[in-house]
């Protein structure tokens, strides 16, 4: 294709392109790492500059929506394409609804509308969304669409049924299937209700699903056993969608980095307030030491994960922005992965929440108070391909070194440590000899917080402990 895109596409994503670029409903089945975002927008633009469509609806997870404005947009939209972009808010803000204002202004602008999939449970967003729709012809497209699988589910009714009004319709995901090949039915029905060739869920299931009927007591129940006819199935997604794994991409580079932010939640953010007004306070007091400023920026860092060490040396906890992002981040990967976490307290709760998704003998951690024959174990169950163990939770300070952990093909990061030597030993204990594929490392962040600044930092090759008191120390509070 002879386009002006603002960067090269690699092979893959060309491919992808090519195959549905113009099609009025097409699905991105391509693995996390893989460039699918970059896909999207290329498609868009072209779409756009054809004048096929002149609006964007882009839905997609909470912590993920607001990423595709701040980074993915001005990262890969060409240059010439001029845009006007509003991020769904549900209290319509002063901001918010200026930027509303614009998607409705009479010029040729690409009018790009990013709202979270959690707003379709709401009729306010139904409605804003629906009065976006009916003023353009737009491409609707749903990032993560496992997220609308759930065929009761109130958004996800609204997201179908609102996509009958969109000229062109995408989906996109690393992993269509999470549970069972049903979870294709009311991703395929929001593209078009016809393209699997059944106009019910049930007529769906009959064709692909071995069903018994179950009887407990006096009530008797519908029970899937089993599987058929799935290589027909195979066959009929093949003629709308591209699927790409991230081991057959020969031109994707040795490391792949990729980050999902958050909001705090409101009691996070009022405590991370809070803590950010003593630091402030204890840096205006006079000279401090490294170990003073770095002990508040681990604090602040600690609210942003959804607990903090109080003085007296309990634990307060908070409904953390970061945990949930997690769930849906496993959700969506393939394999094994490695979740690194610098707080004893995250650790627990993410090995707590992994066993409740996948099972008691799923996860194993790596930390202080781990023993050594469990420390063994750890490892040696996570590096046998035919172990159940999917996730290794571990403390980067404390497992980063040393170990070979090359059947993980994904890293997440829960929480970064300061230390810029324990951030590259921790990425190497996936990205060396014995791993055959490209590794994908995944940083949670909190938005607006002290997070962006060690995440920038570390991304930049610099160790935060040994600049930090040479630059203005507020700045990084703040």
């Amino acid at each position: 294709m002879k386009y002006k895109f603002k960067m090269p596409p690699y092979e893959h994503q060309l491919t992808a392109l090519r195959k549905g670029w113009n099609l009025d409903e097409f699905a991105y089945f391509m693995d996390m790492g893989t460039g699918k975002s970059k896909v999207l927008i290329d498609n868009f633009s072209v779409l756009y500059d054809k004048g096929y469509i002149g609006g964007v609806l882009i839905i997609a997870p909470k912590g993920v929506y607001r990423n595709w404005s701040s980074n993915e947009i001005p990262t890969h939209m060409p240059d010439h394409v001029l845009a006007d972009i509003c991020i769904w808010q549900p209290n319509h803000t002063q901001k918010f609804l200026t930027t509303w204002k614009k998607l409705f202004e009479d010029n040729y602008n690409l009018k790009i509308f990013l709202m979270n999939i959690e707003a379709f449970s709401t009729r306010k967003g139904v409605e804003v969304a629906e009065k976006f729709l009916l003023a353009h012809s737009t491409l609707m497209a749903i990032d993560e669409s496992t997220t609308i699988k759930s065929k009761n589910a109130k958004r996800t009714k609204s997201i179908v049924k609102l996509g009958k009004i969109a000229k062109y319709r995408r989906i996109m995901t690393g992993s269509p299937i999470t549970k069972s090949p049903m979870d294709l039915y009311t991703q395929c029905e929001f593209l078009n209700p016809e393209l699997l060739g059944h106009k019910s869920f049930y007529s769906f299931q009959y064709e692909y699903a071995i069903i018994k009927r179950r009887n407990l007591g006096s009530y008797s129940f519908n029970q899937i056993v089993g599987y058929k006819n799935l290589k027909e199935l195979n066959g009929l997604l093949d003629n709308f969608s591209y699927r790409v794994r991230k081991q057959d991409c020969l031109d994707l580079p040795d490391k792949v980095y990729t980050k999902r932010v958050v909001e705090l939640t409101p009691e996070q953010a009022r405590m991370y307030g809070d803590l950010k007004k003593i630091a402030l306070g204890i840096c205006e007091e006079g000279t401090v030491t490294p170990t003073t400023i770095l002990t508040q920026l681990l604090r602040l860092q600690q609210v942003c994960s959804g607990h903090v060490k109080l003085d007296d040396g309990t634990i307060k906890t908070f409904s953390s922005a970061k945990i949930k992002e997690l769930e849906a981040v496993v959700e969506e990967i393939d394999g094994k992965a490695i979740i690194w976490a610098n707080f004893t307290h995250d650790i627990e709760s993410i090995v707590e929440l992994l066993t409740k998704m996948y099972g008691e003998g799923s996860v194993v951690s790596y930390y202080g108070a781990t023993s050594t024959d469990q420390r063994d174990y750890a490892m040696s169950s996570f590096q046998n391909p035919d172990s159940p163990v999917r996730f290794f939770v571990g403390q980067p300070r404390t497992g980063g070194y040393g170990l070979t952990l090359t059947q993980a093909s994904t890293v997440i990061y829960y929480s970064n440590s300061y230390d810029l030597e324990v951030r590259l030993q921790s990425e190497d204990r996936a990205h060396r000899i014995g791993q055959v594929n490209k590794v994908t490392y995944i940083d949670i962040i909190a938005e607006k917080t002290v997070d962006e600044k060690v995440l920038q930092a570390l991304r930049s090759k610099i160790d935060i402990a040994s600049v930090v008191l040479q630059e203005n120390v507020t700045d990084w509070i703040v």
